[in-house]
């Protein structure tokens, strides 16, 4: 596929696009997963902007397998890596670098949910902007098993997968071509990150 700059432009055919640019997708919404600073949202919904424009069947198909499972994996590890932080005396970097994007009182807010309804939330944080990494430290905290957190991370990861992949379709139906799609999925994307810290700074000042 040609929806990743890592993906050479003389690949001669379509196949052999989408053959580098599975893999490519996957492994960077596996990094983007274990480390949370890439766009993976923007990552799945170009890559469904281009699979829409596409003939090929079940092209969409495996864009969502692709996205879902990585997503997934990547989280796992992560966790996994929070719980030998935990029980280690020294901690772990993976776990400092969980509770450095966790704020005080967005992690009182998780453990408080997390309390009172259980997964449901773990389900909904995925797709709350900046909510994954909270819920996944409130997690760690109670000390949730490895297979607890996954039972909800699965249909998380579902979840944030057809999202994203539905604001790809739409970005990829309203336009002829598939790189204007991908600029309408990507700042689409960029609004909805943004939106939550732009509303609570609007909130603030209303407050005072």
């Amino acid at each position: 596929m040609s929806w990743l700059a890592a993906v050479p432009a003389a690949v001669p055919t379509a196949s052999a696009q989408q053959a580098l640019g599975y893999p490519s997708l996957f492994l960077l919404v596996l990094i983007g997963a274990l480390v949370p600073v890439v766009p993976t949202g923007a990552l799945v919904s170009s890559a469904a902007v281009v699979a829409f424009h596409q003939t090929a069947p079940l092209t969409l198909a495996l864009v969502f397998v692709t996205a879902s499972t990585a997503a997934f994996l990547g989280d796992m590890a992560l966790y996994w890596l929070g719980r030998r932080g935990m029980k280690s005396k020294n901690g772990s970097r993976w776990l400092e670098a969980i509770r450095s994007r966790a704020p005080e009182e967005r992690l009182t807010q998780a453990q408080g949910k997390l309390a009172d309804h259980g997964v449901a939330v773990l389900v909904l944080s995925r797709l709350v902007p900046a909510g994954r990494i909270p819920v996944m430290l409130a997690c760690l905290m109670a000390e949730w098993p490895m297979r607890r957190f996954a039972r909800g991370n699965l249909p998380a990861c579902l979840a944030w997968a057809v999202t994203y992949q539905v604001i790809g379709i739409l970005g990829g139906s309203l336009f002829r071509e598939p790189w204007e799609g991908v600029v309408a999925a990507v700042a689409l994307t960029v609004v909805i990150s943004a939106a939550p810290s732009v509303w609570k700074r609007i909130r603030r000042p209303a407050k005072a």
